[in-house]
């Protein structure tokens, strides 16, 4: 059976990428997930991708946006393959289908911010043509952000 990509839209096909998301953001919670989801996409236009083989295998969350100095771009938020499946081809399948909807949007950039500590996936980032080149700064406000 061949890979299916698609964006996630129904509350099934959301709460099927939670497991895949919660390996990477462990806080979030199951029960809000969906909404959770749905506020971003209304609020910030996110979207949840996944490929499917026939289970859920890889997830990327992501938005297009558009700042002053480099105008329009695909930010990649989350991009995720589930632990015992990596190195098998859906992390970069799932990469592919984002550069055709950056392109399909007329984006000038796909973009992805990645925590320091995360060298494997720099390294994966790498691998698929994306380079290093800003810093990003941030500063908690309020309450404790992990």
């Amino acid at each position: 059976m061949p890979l299916v990509i698609r964006n996630a839209e129904s509350p099934a096909e959301i709460m099927q990428c939670f497991p895949i998301v919660a390996e990477l953001r462990p806080h979030l919670s199951r029960d809000d997930f969906p909404s959770l989801v749905k506020r971003l996409s209304e609020g910030t236009g996110f979207r949840l991708a996944y490929v499917s083989d026939p289970e859920v295998k890889a997830v990327a969350g992501y938005r297009i946006a558009e700042w002053l100095y480099a105008g329009k771009y695909l930010d990649i938020e989350d991009l995720v393959t589930t632990g015992t499946e990596r190195s098998k081809g859906y992390g970069s399948a799932l990469f592919q289908w984002l550069m055709v909807q950056a392109e399909r949007n007329n984006c000038r950039q796909l973009r992805l911010v990645s925590g320091v500590q995360r060298s494997d996936a720099h390294r994966f980032y790498e691998r698929l043509g994306m380079r290093y080149e800003a810093k990003y700064f941030s500063l908690n406000v309020g309450g404790s952000l992990s």
